[in-house]
């Protein structure tokens, strides 16, 4: 869809402690080999610190950077991938009572990996439509610092667990980034991939079985769908929405000055993405998120904000921005820079 008069105003990032790859060598963890292949050079560890927090320590920043005062902000959306809150709690009430905002409408997106973009597509939808909000608070936190959870083996060598946060303001009438075109779909075909055979039945106390998603997805490629059939399927699709976002902002994958992905193996996103679309791989923003590794849905909003303040992005460049997640959905959409704001100066 063509997408006019909403715009990304300001981003607000928070990564805790970096770990290099190097320093994670060893039995159960990374090796050189694959770290050398796929490119990526490390992760941030958050430990202790709830998902949530950082999610409040994200948007606070994000909202100061805005120059917007929090009784301004009149919506709320937030995405995770992982534990949040406690089950039956509600992971925005807790962030918007520890900023101290109003007593705004919210919403949680579990649209996992994609929920940034799916998150924004939502405040398109409220900018725009009826309900006519001003000031949207988008924000997405994840803390993968669990004994259950591997960070760096548990998805295979594609891409390496990561915690931090993003927030950003989305408003209708000016900022740094206009919002040109969105799209976003689900192929369900393969719904079955990132939950394996899993049962849909209350947990039976196996902890274990919390987050297995590298498990339900091999079980998906050795007794469903090979995994090249699969690689053809998904990027088909992808491709589709991709394509979409780009003619929708008017615009040939010619006109798009930087590609911004999750952070996974580059490989993966050259073949998938760059050379279908026929896109120069110098195009593509990915050297620091190989180097933060992949926070759930943050990731692409996290590498914008460090290009706008490195000057990696310029005014005037169109950049599209794309992500995934299970289900199997895929968002895309396309940013056009209009100036540098004053936080990236």
């Amino acid at each position: 869809m063509q997408v006019n008069g909403v715009y990304i105003d300001s981003l607000g990032v928070h990564l805790s402690k970096w770990v290099s790859v190097a320093d994670a060598e060893g039995p159960g963890d990374y090796e050189r080999g694959e770290f050398t292949a796929a490119g990526l050079t490390g992760t941030h560890v958050a430990g202790d610190t709830p998902a949530v927090d950082m999610a409040v320590l994200a948007a606070r920043s994000a909202v100061e950077r805005s120059g917007v005062d929090l009784s301004a902000i009149d919506s709320h959306i937030h995405g995770s991938v992982y534990y949040q809150v406690p089950e039956g709690a509600y992971a925005p009430g807790y962030i918007l009572r520890e900023l101290g905002a109003g007593p705004i409408p919210s919403l949680d997106v579990q649209q996992g990996c994609d929920g940034v973009l799916g998150a924004l597509e939502t405040a398109a939808g409220q900018i725009t439509g009826a309900a006519r909000r001003q000031n949207v608070l988008l924000t997405t936190a994840t803390n993968f610092s669990s004994p259950l959870i591997n960070r760096w083996r548990d998805f295979g060598t594609s891409s390496l667990y990561s915690d931090g946060a993003l927030a950003a303001v989305v408003n209708g009438r000016g900022g740094f980034a206009e919002v040109r075109s969105m799209n976003s779909g689900t192929l369900h075909s393969l719904e079955q991939w990132h939950r394996g055979q899993e049962s849909l039945l209350p947990p039976d106390g196996n902890p274990r079985k919390y987050f297995n998603v590298g498990e339900r997805s091999q079980y998906f490629v050795d007794n469903v769908m090979g995994f090249a059939e699969l690689f053809e399927t998904f990027t088909k699709f992808d491709l589709g929405v991709i394509n979409d976002s780009i003619i929708d902002a008017g615009m040939t994958a010619a006109d798009i000055s930087k590609v911004i992905t999750i952070n996974v193996d580059r490989r993966m996103i050259e073949h998938a993405l760059l050379r279908p679309l026929g896109i120069p791989e110098d195009r593509l923003i990915w050297e620091y998120g190989a180097s933060v590794g992949h926070a759930g849905g943050a990731d692409i909003l996290i590498s914008l904000e460090h290009a706008v303040r490195t000057g990696e992005v310029e005014v005037g460049d169109h950049v599209l921005v794309t992500s995934q997640g299970p289900g199997w959905v895929c968002s895309a959409a396309v940013l056009t820079i209009r100036e540098l704001p004053a936080w990236a100066k």
